[in-house]
């Protein structure tokens, strides 16, 4: 995944300028964390963060209550 992110990924991430919501789950064994979230709202110009202590790689459906209140709220603001 870490070749795949930095190789294909990261100078497309350059170049969004919309205000974009990151959300990962620290704890995610498809994604790792450290490869993903964090590296992606860096290199984001207008990013808003939400990692998530222990939750999953599907977290959208293992913990739906809480990552749709969290993006509902970004869309909102």
């Amino acid at each position: 995944m870490k070749a795949f992110f930095i190789h294909r990924c990261a100078e497309d991430l350059k170049k969004i300028e919309v205000p974009t919501f990151v959300m990962h789950g620290e704890d995610d064994q498809i994604v790792p964390f450290a490869d993903a979230g964090p590296r992606s709202a860096k290199l984001l110009k207008n990013a808003e963060t939400k990692f998530y202590p222990g939750f999953p790689h599907g977290m959208p459906t293992a913990n739906a209550e809480q990552i749709n209140t969290d993006l509902l709220a970004f869309i909102k603001a």
